[in-house]
């Protein structure tokens, strides 16, 4: 049987998720609606820079590709890492990630939304946009693809030289295949 205590506690904690939930879901909400306007109020100034929206773009899919292939390089574990040095390979990654994931949600914001009047003067579309978005996605998807072929030839190279080790180990008896001997 519950005692009377217990089921006021149970209430009591019941309430206190349901406040977090709602606070924490106000928060992102704020956040996402913050990020929405800093984005456009800020794409206008940014595509009149220099170059413009193809420039601004490139500039972006840059930052893409490169963050991205940070946050590969930050995430390689490797045996005997100390606490530190995770923590900074953690650390590392998140910032090369977020850094990454940031400037491509900033080109995506600065679309018009899907559900969006465009009579309403948050959602009008702002000339440049959508040449940026594909140059964005143009340079990202070419520079990924070229910093992924150069990194798959520089493992293909380790591996024929670990290759090449082993075998004139093997040759001179001490390497792997000395065990079965």
């Amino acid at each position: 049987m519950v005692s009377e205590n217990s089921a006021g506690f149970r209430a009591r904690d019941g309430f206190a998720i349901a406040g977090v939930v709602i606070a924490l879901g106000s928060v992102l909400v704020m956040a996402l609606g913050l990020w929405k306007w800093f984005v456009r109020a800020t794409v206008p100034v940014v595509l009149n820079w220099p170059g413009g929206s193809w420039a601004f773009g490139i500039a972006a899919g840059v930052i893409v590709a490169v963050g991205s292939l940070g946050a590969w390089w930050f995430s390689a574990r490797h045996l005997g890492e100390s606490r530190l040095r995770r923590a900074g390979r953690g650390f590392g990654m998140s910032v090369c990630g977020g850094t990454a994931f940031a400037v491509l949600m900033y080109v995506l914001a600065s679309l018009p939304a899907r559900n969006c009047p465009s009579y309403r003067d948050g959602c009008q579309y702002i000339p440049g946009t959508g040449s940026a978005f594909i140059a964005c996605m143009a340079t990202a998807a070419l520079l990924g693809w070229g910093l992924y072929r150069v990194e798959s030839a520089r493992a293909e190279v380790r591996r024929t030289r670990e290759r090449e080790r082993m075998r004139k180990l093997r040759k001179k008896g001490k390497g792997k295949a000395r065990k079965a001997r």
